[in-house]
């Protein structure tokens, strides 16, 4: 029994997931960058706690 060679929906459907899958891909690329040059630009950072000295004035 040999087997089947691919119907065309098949192929249809991997070029749709394959172009899903590429822009997912991008989509969590371009959030994993922004937060990396977030991150190591500084501008998070998160609250202090008042140290003994602030708290008493």
């Amino acid at each position: 029994m040999s087997l089947n060679p691919l119907h065309e929906i098949h192929t249809r459907r991997f070029s749709r997931n394959l172009g899903l899958g590429l822009t997912l891909g991008a989509f969590i690329a371009i959030i994993f960058g922004l937060t990396i040059v977030k991150v190591s630009r500084g501008d998070y950072e998160p609250p202090r706690a008042p140290t003994a000295t602030e708290a008493t004035q």
